[in-house]
């Protein structure tokens, strides 16, 4: 093991550790009536630049600084390309929820998106197609971010894959369970900072390492001029399949219960009109670092078999090893940081949308907390044993995840924002058809081919689902929902 470059992850992983233990003793302070609100949301309480970087390393995940850059180091510029698509994730998404989303929840009492589309559209139906939607497509999810852990441990440390992934999910199991959302918070802000530090590093440490940027073209243009392209290495990223991204990564990302919730977390406008300029700029600076650092890579280290491994391999060959210890936790915390997320997401789908409604409706708080931390400790241990059977390219598991919960929630959130003809008839016909089409076009592509002209699977789930959407709520009339129980003054 290269302690020099294992030590300052260590120091990382302590101060996470510290943050779950304050957190879970401010949670202790919290009453019993608030526990919910706290565990699954903060209490509300987030300010302007802890809402931005909870949401940026919430979307920042394994696949921005592990597959993203891998995938680029595999197929040159025209990824990087396809991937700046994401700077306006959290900028779309505060502007499309933003107020009126935030004042629907607190109206409600929704402390997760499963609330809100309960109280929004008064439908079991509704309620159990979500928390399966969640649950499924988050496990994907949560899996492809447990692999990344994984290899980033094993590239460190030269562990074996099942060991390193073993040491990953119990340092996050122990700081998500004992701390809740609070914790999640907290250390995503600290884990945004190290991210953009680390970034910004590291692509410093590679241009100097390949001798700038013209000599790293040059080399890249001798080895194959299609990847400074916008069409990638093989020429296979058409234009319709880099178009169909700015849906996946971009657009549909509103569509998204992790991010989506956040929406909900924040404490004033004036929080949430920080947090649209400090997120856009973060996630700017960190997703075109990330992959030119991946594309740069590629004549400084050649043959990298699994693209996965190419951060952490670029990061020990170009830095000292104590300095790319520090760096190599800009990807841990990526990853941590999104795992927390997911965890505390679908923990809280089972306890309060499923247990709470459907199985205990009359639990007692101590019943509610105990189950609080066991289901959560309990998904965990379930990842853990799904991520023992690796992908080479875990980008691809998560974009599976976010394709299937973007065709399932995209419409019933954003109508039941905006159209008063919204209604549960609608919501359920389009979460059953986003969710079917989007599945059986997946597995249809993967086996035969694309038949869309290299769209990506999600495109046409969504254009499916907004149709069944509008036809049924039509078709099936309800009164109109009264957007005049909205007030802006609910939230200064």
């Amino acid at each position: 093991m290269n302690w020099s470059v294992i030590a300052p992850l260590l120091v990382f992983l302590v101060i996470i550790f510290f943050i779950g233990i304050w957190s879970s003793r401010k949670g202790a302070q919290v009453s019993d009536d608030n526990f919910l609100k706290d565990y699954f949301l903060g209490g509300r309480e987030l300010g302007g630049f802890v809402l931005a970087m909870t949401m940026v390393a919430t979307y920042g995940s394994a696949s921005s600084f592990l597959g993203g850059p891998g995938t680029a180091y595999t197929m040159g510029f025209g990824w990087a390309l396809l991937a700046m698509s994401q700077v306006v994730t959290g900028y779309f998404v505060l502007m499309v929820l933003g107020k009126k989303f935030a004042i629907m929840a607190r109206r409600y009492d929704a402390l997760t998106l499963v609330d809100y589309l309960k109280a929004r559209y008064n439908s079991a139906p509704v309620v159990i197609l979500s928390a399966g939607a969640i649950i499924i497509f988050l496990f994907s999810a949560m899996a492809a971010q447990w692999i990344g852990g994984a290899r980033l441990v094993e590239s460190l440390t030269g562990l074996s894959y099942n060991t390193a992934l073993f040491i990953f999910a119990v340092s996050v199991l122990v700081y998500v369970t004992i701390g809740g959302f609070r914790a999640v918070a907290v250390t995503d802000a600290v884990q945004g900072a190290v991210m953009v530090v680390g970034t910004l590093v590291l692509l410093v440490g590679v241009l100097i390492a390949g001798g700038g940027v013209q000599a790293i073209i040059s080399d890249l243009i001798t080895e194959n001029p299609n990847l400074v392209t916008p069409f990638g290495a093989d020429g296979n990223l058409t234009k319709a399949y880099v178009s169909s991204f700015w849906i996946l990564v971009g657009v549909g990302v509103v569509g998204l219960p992790q991010i989506a919730v956040r929406s909900m977390s924040y404490k004033n406008s004036r929080s949430m009109h920080r947090a649209l300029i400090i997120g856009t700029v973060v996630t700017g600076i960190i997703m075109l670092n990330m992959h030119l650092i991946g594309i740069f890579a590629r004549p400084i280290l050649p043959g990298i078999d699994v693209g996965d491994k190419v951060i952490p391999l670029i990061s020990m060959e170009v830095l000292p090893a104590w300095l790319a210890g520090i760096v190599l936790a800009a990807p841990m915390a990526a990853i941590m940081s999104t795992v927390d997320s997911l965890l505390i997401l679908v923990s809280s789908t089972i306890v309060k949308d499923v247990y709470l409604n459907y199985i205990k409706p009359n639990a007692t708080i101590k019943a509610i907390k105990r189950t609080s931390f066991g289901v959560t400790a309990a998904l965990g241990v379930i990842v853990y044993l799904l991520a023992l059977n690796p992908p080479d390219l875990l980008i691809f598991l998560n974009l599976f995840a976010f394709g299937g919960l973007e065709a399932a929630f995209i419409w019933p959130i954003v109508m039941g924002l905006y159209w008063k003809r919204a209604n549960k008839y609608g919501a359920i016909a389009s979460m059953i058809t986003g969710i079917v089409s989007y599945v059986a076009i997946y597995q249809w592509t993967a086996a035969q081919g694309d038949p869309f002209g290299m769209l990506h699977p999600v495109v046409i789930p969504v254009v499916l689902s907004f149709v069944a959407f509008v036809i049924f709520s039509l078709a099936m009339k309800q009164e109109a929902y009264d957007y005049n129980l909205i007030k802006e003054g609910e939230i200064s």
